[in-house]
């Protein structure tokens, strides 16, 4: 009846709460527009354009801008440190997030206390944990310093060692926001039916079959999820690094974003600084399909 009705009403009405129905989503999509969009449009006509903060716009130069970024060592040494902090950072947070929820996915209240102290983290600002973190690394006095000479063993150097400078910042990031990748899994965790496991149980299934054909397959979806929000957000690594090295040890752990920044608010060079942001942007890109395209394989097989 309820179809009948809808198809004998006239086409002009059925439009009309058509567009009606669509107002309720246009707040979103304007802002969605001059937030997301616009901004994207403009990065990308500033990374041909040469326009300087202070000398104004100077005119198109086509991909001289590009050629500049390939031919800057600086640049190509902040893009191999972002790389090689995402690839870093980004198993961390699968492996330890993953270990962690599965530690903790029960009803115990010492679960629920440790599940809050391990998420408190991530309500931290950029400075207290970066200050908290430089008290640690501190040369001789910092508590690693310290601990490591009451039983004797040298302390690592992570802010003046360039090998350990960008290991060091990755330590910081995962204890930072470790809570996030640990309050995801929790919850695909929680959605896997108990029956399975009694089911298991009954088997005589051991825990690392257990762990390996109902858990990990379960939740490969909430996997590849992290993977991709994780690579998303460290490939934009920039306040810890800022605030805990400054870009050293000789630009050991200069990211991509320090560069866009220096480049664009130091020396007043936007298209310089444009033209980078969409190497970061196509990298992003690359990177998340690849994290999707890997999960959709594994998932057919």
């Amino acid at each position: 009846m309820a179809e009948a009705a809808a198809l004998s009403r006239p086409a002009g009405v059925v439009g009309r709460r058509t567009w009606a129905n669509g107002l309720f989503v246009l707040p979103f999509f304007l802002t969605f527009l001059a937030l997301m969009v616009l901004p994207l449009g403009v990065g990308m006509w500033l990374s041909f354009q040469d326009y300087d903060m202070l000398g104004g716009y100077g005119g198109s130069v086509g991909f001289e801008n590009f050629t500049r970024l390939w031919e800057d060592k600086i640049f190509l040494r902040s893009v191999l440190n972002t790389v090689y902090f995402v690839c870093l950072s980004t198993p961390a947070f699968v492996a330890l997030g993953l270990f962690l929820a599965i530690s903790l996915n029960d009803t115990y209240r010492r679960s629920a206390v440790l599940r809050s102290i391990f998420f408190g983290s991530s309500v931290l600002s950029v400075t207290i944990v970066t200050l908290i973190w430089r008290l640690v690394y501190m040369p001789e006095r910092g508590l690693l310093a310290v601990s490591a000479g009451a039983v004797g063993l040298s302390s690592p150097s992570f802010m003046t060692t360039e090998s350990l400078a960008m290991p060091g910042i990755a330590i910081v990031t995962v204890w930072w926001i470790i809570g996030l990748p640990m309050m995801l899994f929790l919850a695909a965790l929680q959605q896997i039916p108990r029956e399975v496991y009694e089911a298991a149980a009954l088997d005589n299934a051991s825990r690392w079959t257990t762990l390996t054909r109902i858990t990990l397959p379960s939740i490969r979806r909430t996997i590849v999820l992290v993977a991709v929000i994780e690579v998303i957000l460290q490939f934009q690594i920039f306040g810890q690094v800022h605030l805990i090295t400054n870009g050293g040890p000789n630009n050991a752990t200069r990211p991509i974003v320090m560069f866009i920044y220096e480049a664009g608010f130091r020396d007043w060079s936007l298209g310089y600084a444009a033209a980078a942001s969409q190497v970061l942007f196509v990298l992003m890109l690359a990177a998340s399909f690849f994290q999707i395209w890997i999960g959709r394989s594994k998932q057919e097989d």
